[in-house]
C-alpha cells in the first residue's frame, strides 16, 4: 500500500531560535507586532508499506535516525493513504 507522509519538525520549547527572532524583529520594523514567533520544517514524501502501523514505525525510525535531532527537535507525523 502507498502512503503520503508529512513530518513537521520544530525546535523544542526553550531552545534558541534565531530564525524566529529575526522574523519577529523584521515584522516589528514593518509595524507588525507579533508574539511567540516559531519556525518549523515540513518534509513530505510517499512510501510503500504493508499497513499504516508499519509505515508509522518506519517513519518514526527515520525521524530518530535522520530527519530530526530528537535532543533539540519535536516532530509530528501525519500519514494518509494515497
Amino acid at each position: 500500500m502507498s502512503y503520503l507522509v508529512e513530518v513537521k519538525t520544530s525546535l523544542k520549547k526553550g531552545m534558541l531560535n534565531p530564525e524566529a527572532s529575526t522574523i519577529q524583529k523584521a515584522l516589528a520594523l514593518l509595524n507588525y507586532e507579533v508574539d511567540d514567533t516559531k519556525t518549523s520544517n515540513i518534509i513530505t514524501f510517499k512510501m510503500d508499506a504493508d499497513d499504516i502501523k508499519t509505515a508509522e514505525a518506519e517513519v518514526d525510525e527515520m525521524c530518530q535516525k535522520l530527519l530530526c535531532n530528537p535532543v533539540i527537535h519535536d516532530y509530528e507525523i501525519t500519514i494518509s493513504e494515497e
